[in-house]
């Protein structure tokens, strides 16, 4: 196959200019052509190098003012520091913002090469999009049961920052001491948010205040075990190679932090959360706040990466639950069950044959199962893939201290220079949340081919600038999540029938995101008729239901994004074997959704009109 970069950029970058989300007027390819034909080669490679070198200038300067990403990613530079989360620092990015979106419009984007003009037109999009989202900076929730400071300093603390010498220590050590600063920048973020009338449900309050309370239990705050943090630390540098007394000094020194840092630092947060809560309502959705249905038309915007209305997604989303419904009734009658597809529902929910112990043999046979699903489908991967990933990946339980308020399962990206493997996380606090017949698609969804293919190659790619490396649109991302979840069903797997409900059974609760997000945030559903809804509709436990809805209701919009981004990808891909026949080929095809990082949705479909166009000659 030609290469799918070079034959497919140009097109695209065209077509961004009509790109939801983008105000950009787009050049005719003709012009477009006719300009590139009056530049030299030398002029080409002069003004995209010039480019490019701006990308990653403006990427790696975002990343070296955040302390906290430069760990993600693997970078000990400031790993004694926590980011700057204060308003002032709010208004010095958009300063910033507006800075770069000047020098990316004084480059002469007709001398660009194809590759180097799609990067300049993502980059002119995420940098207009940041400008225009300035106004709803205020407009979330810093802390709640999914997401927040309150648990993210922790998981930082414990998955990304690594100790292989004493500094690393001595800086995880003055990470715990500067926590007292962030805390206080956190407290204030939630105040002036109160004050403008953006206040998470009365519901959130609890779990934060649990999951904080969580943080500060055990050694040396109280004569318990080790405290999650202490003893995080103390597992770390016990592989150094250090004297008794240097490490006894390094205990003692956390010790401290942690007594005289840490422990105010919460109490203080706790003080602040608790108080909020007082002032707290029951009012659920985004349409309570000011200018509420304009920030959640936005949020759609950039979530889906379409024009979609919230009326639309919502009407999707209803035919998508009676086209899976009818199939999971053909597998109902397959396995032999006699009456409602909500009966099934029903026995599937309460079946104690498809949920391991909730012991520690339990969520050990979890593990084991779910990694040799993936180490299965490791061994298929040339059948479907050009490109493959060089980083490894490993299942892990989401970690005690913050599994009663995770999400069901998730995948943690490679660090960027792959010493750190990606991650599946399962979450096993709750068993009977993870029914055996899920376990197949959640594999493939979180692990290989879905998120682990995706993201890994997608930081392993050469020739782009780092910006479209770590970049995310969610509607792609997570589409391909969900497209992953049904690739394998048309390979053979899923041999088990109630495996294969199960895979129904995730697709349809994504279906089900659609009406319940859309529901309540533009139709004023309340929390209780968005859960009726789900466990009406879903075989899920109640439990699941309602944790899904919480979690709608903090991240207004982002749960749509699995199945618009699904469903187009689906499209696509029916669009180009209809017209390419026998030459289509599925490798090939997915090296064109994947070897040129994540895009948006019109953005990708204009990926595959120039690969049938490419193919057909």
């Amino acid at each position: 196959m030609a290469n799918t970069k070079t034959h497919v950029a140009l097109a695209i970058a065209l077509a961004l200019g009509t790109a939801a989300c983008s105000e950009a007027p787009a050049p005719s390819e003709q012009s477009q052509q006719a300009a590139t034909q009056q530049v030299t080669a030398a002029e080409r490679q002069a003004e995209s190098e010039k480019a490019n070198q701006l990308f990653e200038d403006i990427f790696k300067q975002a990343v070296m003012r955040s302390p906290m990403y430069q760990s993600y990613l693997g970078i000990k530079d400031d790993q004694d520091q926590w980011d700057d989360i204060s308003d002032a620092k709010a208004d010095e990015e958009l300063a910033i913002a507006k800075e770069n979106l000047a020098k990316v419009e004084a480059l002469d984007e007709a001398k660009l090469d194809e590759q180097t003009y799609l990067s300049w037109q993502l980059m002119k999009q995420d940098l207009e999009e940041q400008i225009a989202d300035y106004q709803w900076r205020h407009y979330n929730y810093p802390v709640n049961q999914m997401f927040g400071l309150h648990s993210s300093v922790v998981s930082l603390l414990i998955n990304q920052h690594r100790i292989s010498e004493v500094e690393d220590a001595e800086d995880y050590i003055a990470r715990l001491n500067g926590l007292p600063e962030l805390f206080v920048q956190l407290q204030e973020n939630l105040k002036l948010r109160a004050e403008k009338g953006i206040m998470a449900p009365k519901f959130v309050y609890p779990y934060v205040i649990s999951d904080s309370q969580n943080i500060i239990q055990g050694a040396p705050f109280d004569d318990g075990e080790p405290s999650v943090l202490l003893e995080d630390f103390t597992n770390k540098i016990s592989d150094l190679d250090i004297d008794q007394a240097q490490y006894d000094a390094l205990v003692g020194a956390a010790e401290q932090a942690l007594t005289q840092a840490v422990k105010p630092a919460y109490e203080g947060l706790i003080s602040a959360v608790e108080e909020l809560a007082q002032q707290a309502d029951t009012k659920d959705g985004a349409w309570k706040f000011p200018d509420g249905e304009a920030f959640y038309n936005n949020a759609l915007k950039r979530t889906t990466t379409t024009d979609l209305t919230a009326d639309e997604i919502h009407e999707i989303g209803l035919s998508e639950v009676k086209r899976i419904h009818d199939e999971m009734r053909v597998i109902m009658q397959q396995v032999g069950f006699e009456g409602t597809l909500q009966e099934f529902f029903v026995h599937m929910r309460n079946n104690q044959d498809f949920i391991y112990p909730d012991t520690a043999e339990g969520r050990q046979r979890y593990l084991a199962e779910a990694t040799a699903l993936i180490d299965t489908m490791r061994e298929f991967l040339d059948e479907l893939f050009i490109t493959k990933p060089k980083a490894d990946m490993i299942v892990k339980a989401v970690e005690p201290f913050r599994e009663k308020s995770a999400g069901k399962a998730f995948y943690q990206q490679p660090s960027m220079d792959g010493t750190r493997p990606g991650v599946y996380y399962a979450n096993l606090y709750d068993m009977a949340s993870m029914p055996t017949y899920q376990m197949e698609a959640l594999a493939y969804h979180e692990g290989i081919p879905g998120h682990h293919m995706q993201i890994a190659i997608q930081q392993e790619l050469e020739g782009i600038p780092s910006f479209r490396k770590f970049g995310r649109y969610t509607a792609y991302s997570e589409g391909w999540g969900l497209y992953t979840e049904m690739l394998p069903k048309e390979y053979g797997f899923y041999k088990d029938p109630y495996s294969d409900f199960g895979r129904l059974a995730m697709e349809l609760w994504r279906a089900v995101r659609l009406v319940v997000d859309t529901g309540i945030h533009a139709k004023q559903w309340t929390r209780e008729e968005g859960i009726d809804f789900y466990v009406s509709n879903t075989p899920n436990a109640e439990a699941d239901a309602r944790k899904m809805v919480e979690r709608h209701i903090v991240m207004p919009g982002q749960a749509t994004a699995y199945k618009i981004g699904m469903l187009k990808i689906v499209e696509l891909r029916e669009k180009a074997r209809t017209a390419l026949g026998d030459k289509f080929d599925i490798r090939e095809f997915h090296d064109v959704v994947l070897a040129n990082g994540p895009v948006p949705l019109n953005v990708l479909e204009q990926f595959v009109d120039v690969y049938i166009a490419d193919k057909q000659g």
